[in-house]
């Protein structure tokens, strides 16, 4: 007996050593993840710098949003990524795009600006209506539907639409950059 008993515990030791010798490294659970095939996507369109994605900016990224809400009023427009309202201006020109809202009209209808090294990023809007305009300052200004556009200085939380048909030329924008009115 002493001697299937030597038998044994060698082939138990054998066996220990090659299921030792199978096991990972570490545990799946505490494996890093496989970062290698994550794709950053690809812009829906780019104009000069500026690349232009279709949806909601991801976390961190440095980037103006833009989304579409439905306003029970005047139905669809655009707003910023927390909720502010964007207007157009009747005395501009969309083609070609160009602004003539400078001076104390900018102070009262700051134009919303992008700048190198930002993304645009448009949820509900179609990519390729959007872009920029260079204003006379060097500024970066973006555009919906070829219409530059502005926020107003009298909006003061997500959500107000004071600037909405003021003096007969300045009405929230909707998504082809078209003046979002009334029902």
């Amino acid at each position: 007996m002493p001697k299937v008993t030597a038998l044994l515990g060698g082939a138990l030791a054998a066996l220990a050593a090659t299921a030792a010798l199978t096991l990972p490294a570490a545990p799946a659970a505490f494996a890093q993840p496989d970062t290698s095939t994550v794709a950053t996507p690809a812009p829906t369109k780019t104009q000069g710098w500026l690349s232009i994605y279709t949806g909601t900016a991801p976390q961190g990224v440095n980037a103006v949003q833009l989304r579409v809400v439905t306003d029970p009023k005047i139905g669809l427009r655009v707003v910023d990524r927390d909720g502010r309202s964007l207007y157009r201006f009747d005395k501009d020109t969309a083609d070609p795009s160009k602004s003539n809202c400078t001076g104390d009209c900018a102070t009262t209808w700051p134009p919303l600006l992008v700048s190198r090294g930002q993304a645009l990023y448009v949820d509900g809007i179609d990519a390729t209506r959007t872009g920029f305009i260079e204003r006379p300052d060097g500024s970066c200004q973006i555009t919906v539907g070829g219409w530059p556009v502005y926020y107003f200085s009298k909006d003061k939380t997500p959500g107000d639409l004071n600037g909405q048909g003021v003096g007969g030329t300045w009405f929230a924008v909707n998504p082809t950059g078209g003046k979002a009115l009334a029902k």
